[in-house]
């Protein structure tokens, strides 16, 4: 096999700095990676390049390298000398075999072919997903993409589009678990899960709180003081309300079953709001004034 002269491949100095050979790396990486270079064996560039700095920016793996003697170069015949003492070294190692040459096989390859490592469970991911209070009373079923590490590189991601299920009456801060979604394992080891947890996205007229909805319900004074039934809108529509006579602003009533979906279902909370009639005309003003002299009435007389 030939080999490979790391310092070369990256283009700094066998004494650089760690900084010196980050900064090389992510000059070159920009350069050639295969999504976005034009250059000619832009893959096999970005992989030789990815080797090299999986060696000099890990202290350990760079000494092993660097007792090798600098007098090799680069395309020479090489053969590791016989008992080499870094054979007896436990490497950590990321990526698969497929990403190195046999070169770098040659001095880290017991840990690189995860000879006596055990298998990792990947890790588990979470993020939010913002969903309509409808898709929450109803259910629904949602395309997302998602980004996550990916398997055997550096730092890189992978985009995955999921058709998830959204059962119906999930609350917001609740998570749905897609098992083996999540980061890759390493050597063998099963995949992390992927969890989504739920947002509510803000509605004109409910506000959920749990598996309750609070809805504000306008009405006139006279339906408040003298009882009505009045329609209000609920998440499976319109339903017939009765208000009972003499109640006040601020007044809660409830509607038993109404809220979200589930064992047992929550309710919808309603609080009465009474809005008054605009005094916008002399007739109008003047049933007012009627009623002040016949109904005299301090609502403040509590207060003083």
């Amino acid at each position: 096999m030939q080999y490979k002269d790391y310092y070369k491949i990256l283009g700094v100095a066998r004494g650089a700095s760690l900084e010196e050979i980050k900064r090389a790396y992510r000059k070159l990486a920009r350069k050639y990676h295969p999504d976005v270079s034009k250059e000619p064996n832009a893959e096999a560039r970005f992989k030789e390049i990815n080797e090299a700095y999986e060696v000099l920016k890990d202290p350990q793996k760079r000494a092993t390298y660097d007792a090798l003697g600098s007098n090799w170069r680069a395309g020479e015949e090489f053969r590791p000398p016989p008992g080499g003492f870094w054979r007896d070294f436990e490497f950590k190692v990321e990526g698969t075999p497929g990403d190195y040459s046999d070169f770098f096989a040659s001095i880290f390859g017991r840990a690189f072919r995860g000879e006596g490592l055990r298998p990792e469970r990947g890790q588990d991911q979470t993020i939010k997903l913002a969903i309509e209070l409808e898709e929450a009373y109803r259910g629904a079923t949602r395309q997302i993409r998602v980004d996550l590490p990916a398997e055997g590189t550096r730092g890189q991601t992978r985009t995955k589009t999921l058709s998830v299920r959204i059962p119906a009456g999930v609350t917001a801060g609740s998570r749905i678990r897609l098992a083996g979604q999540g980061s890759p394992g390493r050597n063998g080891g099963a995949a992390g899960d992927l969890y989504l947890e739920i947002e509510i996205r803000p509605h004109p007229l409910f506000t959920p709180e749990g598996r309750d909805l609070h809805l504000r319900l306008p009405v006139t004074p006279w339906e408040a003081a003298l009882g009505a039934t009045v329609k209000a809108p609920t998440l499976d529509g319109p339903v017939n309300l009765k208000i009972p006579a003499g109640s006040q602003s601020g007044r809660k009533l409830r509607l038993k079953g109404r809220g979200l979906p589930g064992t047992p279902p929550g309710d919808t909370i309603v609080q009465l709001e009474i809005h008054t009639p605009p005094a916008t005309s002399e007739s109008a003003r003047e049933l007012y004034r009627r009623m002040a002299e016949t109904l005299p009435f301090d609502p403040r007389a509590h207060l003083v």
